[in-house]
């Protein structure tokens, strides 16, 4: 090896480290499903022990961070200014990179925010969106490149709580679907209101189109805070859209319905209003109908309206359920939480059989959505108890308290990357794990003034 090889050394292996880990950019992580490839990542921690940084939030917020190299976006309210704020942090040492104040209002009712909704970044510009109906990309600099009011674009929004579904930048799209009431709710809404998905161009936010989706729900049932998921099969992309009582396929270039299954509420029951977003794997699609009912597994690459011959099952098993949190795929099974019978199942896809169910620790309701990597599966309740769960058996292998006393309404799912878990409690996003797997990344770039 010549004396330029041994200079080049190090920097490569800086490289490999930085490209081997991986980021966590969207709301259900790089694969859309609630799972990371990280590897040696903790089973054991406190607030104090193995904890790389540990850095103030402005406000609650339900919202996950979103992790891309060396930054750390963070969607929050501002309990002092009562104002909704976007954040950047750096990943290496939890110090801010910029604020903005994207909005001067913070919440329209007591359950939660407008900054529910969780960021996402293709690497090169991070979108945030608000229940209010504001979205808007930064640059990773904190430069404002364009914001738009999807209300004041589109209508008011109709429905009964504060509306949140996370934004989705895939293929060079931006997507965002606004699944609603078709009829005033709250002096709010219009008569003969429409559901509908947009696709916007990321660097200019300019709408490519809008794809109506009508459905036969009523009432509360029409609304849906799930977000679009993609997903591929047999060489088909989808984009894959759950709510008002069905889940339906759309071609990502058009919105056009590739198919659609439903319903699980034949008898047009008019309040349950859907949280979970769907999720795939093994050929088959999950979707899970709200108020303890059952999960319904759909055959994927189907065409038109389904029908009963699209249904692969559904739950017997009144532990598998879910009425908030979104199940994830991992190791060839699905992972459903349930937050009304308390417990975590792994579920295999083809058949429905549940493998093993697991017991939710702690008296707090668990409503973030599971996070799997390592053979582990990491679950946070309102208390911010976070609990690790063997993926191969469903035994407990710790239950970590990260809240603060009187902490309540903690939902932010845990996102990984990097070697590291970031738990975002109503007061702290917690960077755990081992300082030195950030410090080989590349350096950030100079940020610009936060304001």
């Amino acid at each position: 090896m010549n004396t330029a090889q041994r200079l080049l050394l190090p920097a490569a292996t800086l490289l490999a480290l930085a490209t081997s880990a991986a980021d966590w950019p969207q709301w259900r992580g790089p694969a859309f499903n609630g799972t990371s490839p990280e590897k040696n990542l903790p089973a054991q921690w406190s607030k104090t022990e193995n904890v790389a940084w540990a850095a103030p939030m402005p406000g609650p917020s339900a919202a996950t961070p979103v992790i891309h190299g060396n930054h750390v976006f963070v969607n929050s309210s501002d309990a002092q200014t009562k104002s909704s704020v976007a954040l950047a942090l750096d990943r290496r040492s939890g110090k801010q990179l910029w604020q903005h104040q994207v909005s001067p209002t913070i919440a329209r009712d007591n359950r939660s925010t407008y900054s529910s909704p969780s960021p996402a970044t293709d690497g090169k510009l991070v979108v945030f969106f608000y229940g209010n109906g504001d979205l808007v990309a930064f640059d990773f600099t904190g430069k404002q490149l364009w914001k738009r009011n999807i209300q004041a674009d589109y209508g008011d929004f109709a429905f009964q709580w504060t509306f949140s579904s996370s934004p989705l930048l895939h293929d060079g799209r931006l997507y965002l679907q606004v699944l609603q009431r078709n009829t005033p709710v709250h002096g709010k809404g219009r008569e003969n209101g429409e559901s509908y998905l947009l696709a916007m161009e990321p660097a200019t936010g300019q709408t490519l189109w809008k794809h109506v989706r009508p459905a036969d729900a009523v009432a509360e049932s029409l609304e849906a805070f799930s977000t679009p998921i993609p997903f591929e099969f047999n060489g088909r992309k989808e984009l894959l859209i759950v709510g008002g009582d069905c889940i339906s396929g759309h071609d990502p270039a058009t919105g056009r319905e590739f198919w659609r299954w439903g319903t699980w509420n034949p008898q047009k029951i008019g309040h349950w209003r859907l949280v979970p977003s769907p999720v795939a794997g093994a050929g088959v699609i999950l979707a899970c109908a709200p108020k303890k009912e059952p999960v319904y597994a759909v055959r994927a690459g189907g065409n038109g309206n389904l029908g009963d011959a699209g249904l692969l099952w559904k739950s017997e098993d009144r532990a598998v359920s879910s009425d908030v949190p979104t199940p994830a795929f991992a190791d060839g099974d699905f992972l459903v939480l349930s937050d009304g019978s308390r417990a975590l199942s792994r579920v295999e896809p083809k058949t429905g059989k549940v493998k093993w169910t697991t017991e939710t620790p702690g008296r707090s309701k668990y409503e973030a959505s599971p996070t799997v990597a390592d053979g582990k599966i990491y679950l946070m309740n309102f208390a911010a108890e976070v609990t690790v769960v063997n993926l191969a058996d469903g035994k407990v292998l710790a239950t970590i308290p990260m809240g603060e006393p009187g902490d309540n309404d903690t939902r932010s799912t845990i996102a990984v990357a990097g070697g590291q878990l970031f738990i975002r409690t109503n007061n702290k996003l917690y960077c755990v794990g081992k300082a030195a797997q950030a410090a080989a990344l590349p350096a950030a770039p100079q940020t610009a003034q936060a304001r």
